[in-house]
């Protein structure tokens, strides 16, 4: 069918006329059966430039770029598409991998047909297992297989409920073998033999009677034994000036052996400080009793950053009777241990009560003994105080233990005054 000149019924081609061949690299037909758009149906220019008109020659067609797109741009964005869905697979495959991984490990233990890897046993070599007190079933599992005691949490946790035993688990120190049956370990854990000790954890700060409780609860002897013994400080080999074993507990992590009894288990504690004190250089009884009770009063006042500063300005103030401070301690600490109290404020009825052999605002020196008892850095700290021109400090931070020093009274009333504040904005805080 002819078209009319102007118009075409065909976009790709003129109605009658040979398809063109195309070029894949323009886009162009390669016979040359390409006409230029800017002809227009009646006119054509030639190489001398006149118009020539012909009556019969048919019009050029126009085409329409939208509905031509090139075989290359067709190829390019059926590869993109692929690329594209390739990419969505396999982030979906990733993703259902992962969803399968997890599904399986939660279920795995509650299926009869998955058994948890158990070693056959009987095992080798020999391990020490510490269970800290307070310590769950599966952290005591993750512990045995971080050791290769047993070859799965799951196998423990598994033999330990088939005994009986989740809630029975004690804190002490186990020797055990690598790669025992978990059945075997779980009978191990919950004997009673020699190799079980009595554990007892015992913190900085605490009061004579506070790490008194603690080890009659660990080790399951009586409190009035303990209080018995530690009355008794010459029996320890302690100076004329100590009234009883306050400063002289060293705290810490212990593992008493379960034969040892109430006399044995003070003489580790107390043999622990005298090893601090000969640490730090310091073996004369006289002034080993002298330097606990300094490092008990650090350990109340301060943090370990601040242990050392806190120490020369302590040996400032009883070695300068004629300073602001009048050869004073003034310590809120020392004045609660007295009035048998744990408290940051302290009256000034309180602090004029000279009865209070422990308050330091109205006897001047030392308190007459330590106020608890000190770990290894307060003694270090109290051996061996900064110098520094110092004779007051505040904690203006009970959070942080932020420490503020100040060489006269009135830079230190400036502290006090941003603790005052910090206090009023963290009222539970300094009770």
């Amino acid at each position: 069918m002819s078209g009319r000149p102007g118009a075409s019924n065909h976009p790709s081609h003129l109605a009658g006329s040979p398809e063109p061949h195309w070029s894949e690299e323009h886009d162009l037909p390669v016979d040359g059966s390409w006409q230029d758009p800017r002809f227009d149906a009646g006119h054509e220019t030639g190489v001398d430039g006149a118009h020539r008109t012909p009556e019969h020659e048919q019009a050029p067609v126009f085409f329409d770029e939208a509905t031509l797109p090139s075989r290359r741009s067709t190829r390019v964005s059926k590869r993109v598409r692929r690329r594209r869905r390739t990419v969505v697979f396999f982030i979906v495959l990733a993703l259902f991998a992962v969803v399968v991984f997890f599904v399986v490990q939660t279920v795995k233990p509650m299926l009869g047909g998955f058994k948890a890897e158990d070693y056959p046993g009987p095992g080798a070599g020999s391990v020490q297992v510490v269970v800290p007190e307070g310590s769950s079933a599966r952290s005591v599992a993750t512990e045995l297989r971080t050791e290769d005691v047993v070859a799965s949490e799951q196998a423990f946790l598994d033999a330990l409920s088939a005994a009986n035993g989740t809630g029975s688990l004690q804190p002490g120190s186990f020797e055990m073998r690598k790669q025992m049956k978990a059945s075997d370990a779980v009978t191990v854990l919950l004997s009673n033999d020699a190799a079980k000790v009595h554990y007892a954890a015992v913190a900085q700060n605490l009061r004579l009677g506070e790490t008194l409780d603690i080890l009659a609860k660990s080790t399951g002897i009586a409190k009035g034994d303990f209080e018995k013994l530690a009355s008794d400080p010459k029996a320890f080999g302690l100076p004329a000036k100590a009234k009883n074993l306050e400063g002289y507990l060293s705290p810490g992590e212990y593992r008493f052996a379960i034969d040892h009894d109430a006399k044995a288990i003070l003489t580790e504690m107390v043999d622990a400080t005298k090893a601090n004190l000969a640490k730090a250089g310091v073996t004369d009884p006289a002034e080993q009793f002298r330097v606990l009770t300094i490092a008990s009063i650090i350990e109340f006042e301060g943090n370990e950053a601040n242990y050392a500063n806190i120490s020369g300005a302590i040996e400032n103030r009883i070695n300068n009777p004629n300073g602001e401070t009048g050869g004073r301690l003034e310590s809120d600490a020392t004045v609660a241990y007295g009035l048998g109290i744990k408290t940051y404020n302290i009256t000034d009825a309180q602090k004029a009560d000279k009865k209070n052999l422990y308050n330091t605002f109205a006897n001047p020196g030392l308190p007459v003994g330590p106020i608890g008892s000190p770990a290894a850095d307060a003694i270090e700290a109290a051996a061996h105080p900064a110098s520094n021109p110092y004779y007051f400090w505040v904690t203006v931070n009970l959070k942080t233990g932020e420490t503020l020093y100040a060489t006269t009274y009135a830079e230190h009333l400036k502290n006090v005054a941003q603790y005052t504040a910090w206090c009023k904005a963290n009222a539970s805080e300094c009770k």
